[in-house]
């Protein structure tokens, strides 16, 4: 093959049948949201370190950005690496990666480190890594490969045991607590198995029981109370999302420019739950509309790319992973604009943080390597090859 052969349609390596298969769109708005979280980790570095300055922590202006850039160093040929799995095999580590997950889970009240009053994260190496991040994406590829057993058999109980296993996640979460994650595993769950077949009536039910147990963690769980309350209400402290609302109003529709923001510096957890009140500050209302059309576009793509999909299987987990991604970046927008209750949840591949990135690489390598196209590739032995 000629140097000139590299990625044309005569590459028969594996690198050119990933890429003449690959979703090229897709992987490239993805890449264009992780360059975006670099800059908006850059943005807000100088203030998250400036907040955890102390004692046990010397000042670093830029020691989040340098840790987001290792993160992305590790991340990206994950990603890479696992949209290039068959199909087989994203199922396999799906299941056994569900597996290891519930495990993780089930260890996590005995051997997890508590932060803020969570058990949410196992210490491995000096890092702390939190399992339900890595959980998301193959509960999800797992759950379609269970839904998607009544295709091919309708006597198979797959809505049951599919719902058995959430129920079983759910449990697991709600120790630590966590009715955030607990809510997205559901949500993207219902939507799964709507997909599935499940009926209108059902939908119905689930929706009146989703409702009730909304009403039991409001009773039962006091930073839940708390939440809701002052969401509602407007009343009690409301610190974080009104130092975040301060700092995209200050940003108006242009921003005050790279490293000009002061908001920031008040905003508790800027590189993380709050980055895009520092994008809406720093670069203005423009930035943030154009991100959110982004996560709508992959949204959008995906979902009608599947329509000529004829496995359900890779439907039904196709949809699972781009309506977490969806569901998961407008929670964090919504929190950021108090258009929500406040809740600690990332925004999808622009955030800080390891678990979270990491879990995204993977769970967006899983969905480009379900979506691949391999009827635009023709067999190797009929490939014709351009002459030397």
């Amino acid at each position: 093959m000629k140097p000139g052969d590299i990625f044309s349609r005569s590459d028969r390596t594996v690198l050119g049948r990933w890429f003449w298969t690959i979703d090229r769109p897709l992987l490239g708005m993805v890449l264009i949201l992780i360059a975006i979280g670099m800059i908006a980790v850059a943005a807000a570095s100088p203030a998250a370190a400036e907040r955890l300055s102390g004692a046990n922590f010397t000042y670093d202006a830029m020691f989040f950005l340098k840790r987001q850039i290792m993160w992305v160093l590790l991340g990206l040929p994950v990603l890479l690496g696992v949209s290039m799995l068959p199909k087989a095999w994203t199922k396999r580590l799906a299941i056994i990666g569900t597996g290891l997950g519930m495990l993780a889970l089930a260890v996590l009240p005995f051997v997890g480190a508590e932060v803020n009053g969570a058990v949410r994260w196992l210490t491995i190496g000096g890092q702390n890594v939190q399992p339900s991040e890595f959980l998301k994406p193959m509960f999800i590829v797992a759950s379609a490969w269970i839904l998607a057993l009544r295709f091919d058999d309708p006597k198979v109980p797959a809505l049951p045991a599919s719902a058995l296993a959430l129920v079983l996640v759910a449990a697991l979460l709600m120790l630590q607590p966590d009715v955030g994650q607990t809510a997205l595993f559901s949500a993207v769950w219902i939507a799964q198995a709507f997909i599935a077949g499940l009926s209108l009536t059902l939908l119905a039910v689930l929706g009146v029981l989703a409702v009730a147990c909304l009403g039991l963690a409001y009773l039962f769980v006091p930073h839940v109370t708390s939440r809701i309350d002052r969401f509602l209400t407007g009343e009690g402290d409301n610190y974080q999302v009104e130092r975040a609302v301060d700092a995209i109003r200050s940003g108006g529709f242009f921003g005050t420019g790279p490293g000009e923001g002061q908001a920031k510096f008040s905003l508790p957890e800027p590189h993380t739950d709050y980055i895009f009140a520092v994008i809406g500050e720093e670069f203005g209302m423009i930035a943030c509309l154009l991100i959110a059309c982004l996560f709508l576009a992959i949204v959008v793509r995906v979902l009608t790319q599947l329509f000529e999909e004829d496995d359900p299987f890779v439907t039904l987990a196709a949809t699972g992973l781009v309506v977490q991604i969806g569901l998961q970046a407008f929670i964090n927008m919504g929190v950021s604009t108090n258009l929500l209750p406040s809740k600690g949840m990332t925004l999808p591949f622009i955030s800080h943080g390891g678990s979270s990135f990491i879990a995204l690489c993977i769970g967006t390598g899983m969905l480009l390597s379900l979506t691949r196209r391999s009827r635009f590739m023709k067999p190797i032995s009929s490939v014709r090859l351009a002459p030397a």
